[in-house]
């Protein structure tokens, strides 16, 4: 291996992981640009270092054990990107992002120029466009709790629903509590809500529309 192949694999290594990480940062991700680059980096000489090792080692070597093992260790490092804020879990997406970039430095590494470009292409593909197409297709993506606390006697959950219908909320489950002392009652729903929803307006209509309501809550937790 040349100077020149060793270069060409490094570069093109660093190229495919800086565009990643700056994708992720564009979305404000915890993973940043130095964190893919280096990985992406660390992968690629890992993958030549096991090459390296098979083709002069006096013994029999096996060059998929380097990799087996980065494999193994990238799983470590995505698992610390994914966190669980309240009813939701992020970074599932950056998580696969840790392991495609470092498939990727490890097919530069073997140079494996084409299969790495196709990667990369189809990679960047699905994150710019199958995003917009889920949310499209899929608008309400955020799992909330929404507490409606009302007098036991003017309970009117069709009307409730349909406020909640209207601002593009999804119902997936609700429980009742009675509250005896003062005849009120606490409806809680697990609901999903659209990334963008004017929650002011949404508070205004059941403050409008809801005979007896005595306080609205709505949070992920």
């Amino acid at each position: 291996m040349t100077m020149t192949e060793c270069a060409i694999r490094f570069a093109l290594s660093f190229v495919f992981s800086f565009i990643l990480a700056l994708e992720r940062k564009s979305h404000q991700n915890t993973v940043g640009i130095r964190t893919l680059v280096l990985l992406g980096i660390s992968s690629t000489l890992l993958s030549m270092l096991s090459i390296f090792i098979a083709e002069n080692s006096p013994a029999d070597g096996d060059p998929t054990r380097i990799a087996a093992g980065v494999i193994t260790g990238i799983g470590f490092l995505g698992g610390g990107a994914i966190i669980k804020q309240g009813l939701n879990i992020r970074g599932l997406t950056t998580a696969a992002i840790i392991f495609t970039t470092s498939a990727i430095g490890m097919s530069c590494g073997a140079g494996l120029y084409i299969p790495a470009g196709i990667t990369f292409a189809v990679t960047m593909i699905i994150l710019f466009t199958m995003d917009k197409f889920e949310k499209r297709m899929f608008p309400a993506s955020k799992t909330k709790m929404v507490i409606v606390t009302v007098e036991w006697k003017k309970i009117n959950q069709g009307a409730m629903q349909d406020i909640m219908k209207f601002h593009g909320i999804i119902i997936h489950d609700m429980t009742i509590k009675y509250k005896l002392d003062a005849n009120l009652a606490e409806l809680t729903y697990t609901v999903k809500t659209p990334d963008k929803m004017n929650t002011i307006q949404l508070v205004s209509d059941f403050k409008e529309k809801i005979s007896g309501l005595k306080s609205f809550k709505i949070c992920d937790k």
